[in-house]
């Protein structure tokens, strides 16, 4: 661990070891707060912390840039806590084992919370170095970006006095962000009846696991499984092959990570257990085949287990079963403004039925409000039909570009002198908080970017180090040419 926080350049990294070190999952970011106000306040600059958890510090321009445009630095403070099954760690209490494999930093079984610790670290390296140019800076660190963005939304709009928003909380060195998506939650809720488990059957736990999971936006069109969908469409297959019976099922953790691992406990007739066994053979060949390329590790597997005392009532069962199987996940559009950007697209992020209830999460994201609203209902009306109750909350508007930005264009000139090449210019499918911040700062000039980040929302997440150089050097080369006022 203490090799990362010598790694080039030292002023980025040490402060990312830093944040490796404080549990910060999503809604439980007290930690991490205090940390950043003392942070701010021992380098005797004004600090802020707002009635939610976010936190500003200020920084004055240097002489001779106090007439510059300020920048409001953005990062987010919680991270995603995600890791393997076979991995102990206590995301409220441990801190992330991290360590060098090759040109990346990656983490143990472990989420690394590069998303969006990196971001954090270089705006902290901003706030404490003595030896550069620029003009006015604010850092605002938000909380629950990952979860419902509440520290953007509860931002008050006459806090910040910033000029240009630079979001640092992309994922590719060398690209720069100019829209985003927007989101909302979808929710399933039913309460179901049991009956008494029947004589004559077998229990069995059943699962998907060895997936890869990741970004619920940015993974989304890279064809990985979601184990929930995978374990619905066995159990559809089952219920007209088999007296299928269902007790339990537990499928995913994140409403914005693609689901890894999924569980169910099921009944089968006493002389149907050997060919159920041999059809779970049979289809974990079947989808490890289907998804040869992007799911190597992927098992489909089943053992006996304890009879539970009770199944979920049969009818209802089916209901459920089909539902799920139906449900959207994937992209639903490709973009027509920008080739190669998702428009549109479902996550089914979490199905349970437990202790008499059935719950499935989805997050639903679009660059088109209209698209998005039309999955939304979509979704909500398969669930209609088994009469569960269906909300939608937690929406949050998209980012539109603005081709004609001053930032753009100075960025864009930056990066050629710096690299002899022009970044490209994309938009996201992912919920940055540019959306809801600048309707809060209608007139803020505004723009994401950041070093390479791997498989973010997942134990599989990586930055790259090369890459972090160069972003630390972009934004010490662009605080030189940031626009007069």
């Amino acid at each position: 661990m203490s090799e990362i926080a010598n790694l080039n350049p030292k002023q980025v990294w040490k402060n990312f070891y830093l944040l490796t070190q404080i549990p910060r999952p999503s809604k439980k970011e007290g930690r991490v707060i205090e940390f950043m106000k003392k942070f701010g306040e021992d380098l005797g600059l004004e600090t802020i912390v707002d009635n939610v958890g976010n936190v500003i510090i200020r920084k004055p321009a240097t002489k001779g840039m106090e007439n510059r445009m300020g920048i409001v630095f953005q990062g987010h403070l919680d991270m995603v806590p995600q890791k393997n099954s076979d991995k102990v760690h206590d995301f409220e209490k441990d801190p992330i084992d991290a360590y060098i494999d090759g040109d990346w930093v990656t983490a143990k079984g472990t989420t690394l919370g590069a998303d969006n610790g990196m971001g954090c670290a270089a705006a902290m390296a901003v706030l404490e170095a003595k030896d550069l140019v620029h003009g006015p800076i604010e850092a605002l660190f938000t909380i629950d970006e990952e979860t419902g963005m509440t520290g953007a939304n509860a931002l008050q709009p006459d806090v910040l006095k910033g000029d240009i928003l630079m979001n640092l909380d992309s994922e590719d060195e060398g690209e720069l962000y100019v829209g985003c998506a927007g989101g909302v939650d979808v929710n399933v809720y039913m309460k179901y009846d049991y009956i008494d488990t029947p004589a004559g059957f077998v229990a069995y736990d059943l699962s998907v696991t060895g997936l890869k999971g990741g970004h619920s936006g940015m993974d989304i069109n890279i064809g990985r499984a979601n184990s929930n969908k995978v374990l619905f469409r066995f159990l559809s297959h089952c219920l007209y092959n088999f007296d299928l019976k269902l007790a339990e099922v537990q499928g995913g953790s994140l409403r914005n990570a693609i689901p890894r691992e999924t569980f169910a406990v099921v009944l089968v007739k006493d002389s149907e257990a050997q060919k159920f066994e041999a059809e779970v053979s049979k289809f974990d060949k079947i989808f490890c085949a289907e998804y040869s390329a992007t799911e190597p590790d992927m098992k489909l597997k089943t053992i006996k287990t304890n009879m539970p005392g009770k199944i979920i009532v049969p009818e209802t069962a089916a209901k459920i079963i089909k539902s799920v199987f139906a449900c959207p996940h994937g992209v639903e559009r490709m973009s027509d403004a920008m080739p190669g950007l998702v428009e549109t697209s479902n996550n089914l992020a979490i199905v349970k039925c437990i202790n008499g209830e059935f719950t499935v999460n989805c997050l639903v994201r679009s660059s088109v409000d209209t698209a998005k609203e039309g999955a939304m209902y979509m979704i909500g009306t398969i669930f209609d039909l088994i009469n569960a109750t269906v909300t939608f909350d937690g929406a949050y508007p998209g980012w539109k570009p603005n081709m004609s930005s001053p930032i753009l264009k100075t960025m864009l000139k930056t990066y050629e002198k710096l690299y002899g090449k022009v970044p490209e210019i994309k938009a996201i499918h992912a919920g940055l908080e540019c959306g809801i911040l600048g309707a809060g700062y209608p007139n803020w000039d505004m723009i994401s970017f950041g070093p390479t980040i791997r498989y973010p929302h997942s134990p599989d997440e990586k930055v790259n180090i090369a890459s972090v150089q160069k972003f630390w050097d972009y934004i010490i080369e662009t605080m030189k040419n940031v626009p007069i006022k």
